[in-house]
Parts: structure tokens; C-alpha cells; sequence
């Protein structure tokens, strides 16, 4: 391809990338093919000669597209967002033909300085502590990982990054039961070991239990072994419950211990002046994470990590080989210090042109539209008595389930609620997931898509209700 036809192409890209935006909501949203359907339209072997793009977006159009559950379609209700902007998508176009790797200033002076302002805007936009200093990283999974290494170092003097563990007490980490597996995964990457991952009891509305995690602690040192960390939640993934972050930051301050807040989705609430008050536990916190690329409308990957002591970030990723010396170092951050990788891509770029294209009033306008949508479709299920609420309604997120009246068995409401999810989900005119809460299969339907609009949430339930009324009970 020459640069001419490249030129034509992508101006035919942008075409079909603004077509597939008018048109996502006529797509099914979860992608109906069958397990290996996809890999069976596939040749087994590579192209010998060049092809066409004509013959490429074909294919892409005949075997891809059926394979594709559409995230950014405005009936995507399931998991958490991986939201997209229009913006958004312009960025990253640029992202990807600049090809920064921005693992050091002076391979992209841009952007690193673009992130440096941009986490600095992010700070004021959500009311964050001014003492914090923010870096860009991939995913909430890679910013807790951060966390707990550097708390590691710093319980253990930098001695680990050194010696390994052998000399060490079992150290230990604290989270409740609804925790985010990412943080399981993280001890055990990080060498604590899961055994080391304490998760402690929950409270009925799905929060930690402070009082539980002080006992936990105490009983682990008088077992003479090293409590180092705890990790608090700012909306679970299962039903968006809030720990109690100032009783948790006061047991943390206590016993010395690593504070980090996981508010991988419901931190981007915090934009909005009246869920502020969540914010006030989080000056005990020594870490945070939220990622813009769930509810900010930034695509994936972006996720926004904090931290208190820049130092110990830095101290315990740091590592300089001869060909990563510049003049430039100690005057300016290299942020391949500041996390595991050493490549980086342009990140900065995306949140830039989503804060500046949206403005902050905009993104407010946005989110507190999801919030009232989430309390309309939840003040709705209240009102209908064959279905119930099981949790409350923090953020955008609302739990329920069918509940006939003719139906008492748990196991039972069990069967047809999972009965109910498939059937719906089968139609492809809307996707949600479930959950488990004290046993009960519970329906999730997160209200966060971009550009979602009340008619697709009233869509969304009446689809719900009719396919619960055709159940076979």
C-alpha cells in the first residue's frame, strides 16, 4: 500500500466507522455465534501473496462482524462500560499513527507532559487530594498490582526487590468478600501467595466490615506474621457496594499499613459535586485507581492511578540500564518507572481530547444522566411485584430479580432467573450479566453506555418483563 492508497482507505475507514456508529443498535448486542464458528471460517494458513483491502473488509464484514458483541451499542448492559466517545475514537486514530513509546521523556517529551497535566486536571475534575501524583496505566489489574509491590517494598524495606521473600513473615493483604478478583490475582503475581489474601466479612449492603478487618489484623500479628496492605472498594464490581473508607484508613493508619482504594468504575461519580461525600475517607488512602475507560467515555485501555509517595512508586520499579541513560534524568518523570511495563503508548492523548471535547459540565451532564435512569428503572422495579431489588443503588447499577408469586423455593427463583438471563440475552436486543448475592441468582443491568437514552432502558425492561411473563414456571 503507498501512501495514495492509503489516503483513499482511510477516508473509506472513517466512513464505515461513522456507519457503524448510526447503526450499532440494529446489531444484536451479544454476538450469537457458536463456540469456534469464527475460527473455523478462518484459513488455516497465511496469505502467500498480498490481498486486497476490498478483499480484507469483506471478510472482515462476513466472518468478524457476527463475531462481535457490541460494547457501544446503547443496549449494552452488562459487566461494567468499556465506553468509547466520539472524540474518543479521533484520538485514537492519531494515537495509532504518531506510534508514540513514551517510556521516557525524551522518546516523547508530549507525552509524558500531555499525562502530567491531564492526571493534574483529573485531580481538580474529582476533587482528589492535591498531595497525590497521578500516572496513566493500562487497567485497574495493572494499577493494584503497582500498589501492592510498592507496598511490599515498603513494609519490607526494599528488601524483597533484592533478596526475594525467603527471609520474610508471611505478609499480608486485607480486602472484604466482594473484592475484585483483580486483587487476588495481583498477591499472587506480586509473590504474596492467595493464602496471604485475607478476604474479610461483608456487611448485609455488601460492604467491608471494619470491625472485622481490625480483629483479622490483630490475629495475624499475634500469629507473628506482617499485615502490609489493605484494600478498599469505591463501588464492587457485584453490586457497586462502598467500603467504609474512613474506618478503614484510620485501622490502616493504626498498624502502618498500605492503603489502596480500588474505584475502577464508580470513581468517575465523583465528578459530580453531590456524590463528593464518598471522597472523605480517601486522605488515609496511599493509592487509587478509576478507570476512565469504563465510565468516562475514554477508550480502553486508560486507567487513572494515584499515589501519595511518588518516591516509593518510583523506588521500587526503577531500574537503568546504560541505554536508558539521559541528560534529562531527575529534571523531567520518566514514567516507565512508574509502573511494571517499560513500553507505553499515548494514553494522555484520548483523555485530553474526551476532557476538552465534552468539557468538565459536560461529562457531569452525562453521568448524572445514567444515575437518574439507574433511579428511575430501580423506582420502577419497586413498584412491580413480580420482581424485586436485592441491592441498593449506589451508583448506575441495579440488581433485581423475577420473583412469581407462585414461586417460594430459592433454588427454584434461582433456575428461572438464569432462565430468564439467556432468554433475554438470545434475543440479541439488549445484553446483561448476573450476579450472586447471599445465593440469589440476581439479574445486573448497568445504565453507562455513552450514549444511552431513556428509550433504550425502557426497551430494555419491557423486553424483561415480557420474556419473564413467557417463562415456563
Amino acid at each position: 500500500m503507498n501512501i495514495e492508497e492509503f489516503r483513499a482507505e482511510s477516508h473509506r475507514m472513517a466512513d464505515r466507522i461513522a456507519d457503524y456508529f448510526e447503526l450499532v443498535s440494529s446489531y444484536p448486542v451479544k454476538s450469537q455465534v457458536q463456540p469456534g464458528e469464527i475460527l473455523d471460517a478462518l484459513p488455516q494458513q497465511p496469505p502467500a501473496v498480498s490481498e486486497s483491502m476490498d478483499s480484507i473488509m469483506a471478510d472482515f464484514e462476513r466472518i468478524i462482524m457476527p463475531g462481535i458483541t457490541h460494547w457501544q451499542s446503547p443496549s449494552f448492559f452488562a459487566y461494567f462500560p468499556a465506553n468509547s466517545s466520539y472524540p474518543s475514537v479521533l484520538a485514537e486514530m492519531l494515537t495509532s499513527a504518531l506510534a508514540q513509546q513514551g517510556m521516557i521523556w525524551e522518546t516523547s517529551p508530549a507525552a509524558t507532559e500531555l499525562e502530567d497535566r491531564v492526571m493534574e486536571w483529573l485531580k481538580q475534575i474529582f476533587g482528589l487530594p492535591e498531595t497525590w501524583t497521578g500516572v496513566i496505566q493500562d487497567t485497574a489489574s495493572a494499577s493494584t498490582l503497582a500498589a501492592l509491590l510498592t507496598a511490599r517494598e515498603r513494609a519490607t524495606d526494599w528488601n524483597v526487590n533484592d533478596n526475594g521473600f525467603a527471609p520474610e513473615p508471611g505478609l499480608r493483604i486485607y480486602c472484604s468478600l466482594e473484592t475484585h478478583s483483580s486483587i487476588e490475582k495481583a498477591a499472587k503475581i506480586a509473590g504474596y501467595g492467595k493464602n496471604n489474601l485475607i478476604k474479610v466479612a461483608v456487611k448485609e449492603d455488601g460492604s467491608m466490615d471494619a470491625g472485622a478487618l481490625e480483629k483479622a489484623i490483630g490475629d495475624d500479628l499475634h500469629a507473628g506474621l506482617k499485615p502490609v496492605c489493605v484494600v478498599g472498594t469505591l463501588g464492587t464490581t457485584g453490586t457497586t457496594a462502598n467500603d467504609p473508607l474512613e474506618e478503614i484508613g484510620a485501622i490502616c493508619q493504626k498498624f502502618n499499613l498500605w492503603f489502596h482504594v480500588d474505584a475502577a468504575y464508580g470513581g468517575t461519580a465523583l465528578m459530580l459535586p453531590e456524590m463528593r461525600h464518598l471522597t472523605t475517607g480517601l486522605k488515609f488512602a496511599d493509592s487509587y485507581v478509576f478507570n476512565p475507560h469504563k465510565w468516562m467515555f475514554t477508550n480502553f485501555d486508560c486507567s487513572a492511578y494515584f499515589v501519595r509517595d511518588t518516591e516509593a512508586l518510583t523506588r521500587t520499579f526503577s531500574i537503568l540500564p546504560e541505554y536508558l541513560r539521559t541528560a534529562t534524568r531527575g529534571q523531567v518523570k520518566d514514567y516507565r518507572d512508574w509502573g511494571v511495563a517499560l513500553g507505553r503508548r499515548f494514553r494522555a492523548l484520548k483523555l485530553w481530547f474526551v476532557i476538552r471535547s465534552f468539557g468538565v459540565e459536560g461529562l457531569r451532564e452525562k453521568v448524572r444522566k445514567h444515575l437518574d435512569l439507574a433511579r428511575w428503572l430501580s423506582e420502577t422495579i419497586e413498584n412491580t411485584e413480580e420482581f424485586e431489588l436485592l441491592a441498593p443503588v449506589n451508583y448506575s447499577l441495579v440488581c433485581f430479580r423475577y420473583r412469581p408469586e407462585a414461586i417460594a423455593d430459592e433454588e427454584k427463583l434461582n433456575q428461572i432467573n438464569q432462565q430468564l438471563l439467556q432468554k433475554v440475552n438470545q434475543t440479541g436486543r439488549l445484553y446483561i450479566t448476573h450476579t450472586k448475592i447471599a445465593g440469589k441468582y440476581t439479574l445486573r443491568l448497568v445504565i453507562a453506555q455513552t450514549y444511552v437514552e431513556r428509550h433504550h432502558v425502557e426497551a430494555a425492561w419491557s423486553l424483561i418483563r415480557k420474556t419473564a411473563s413467557r417463562l415456563s414456571i
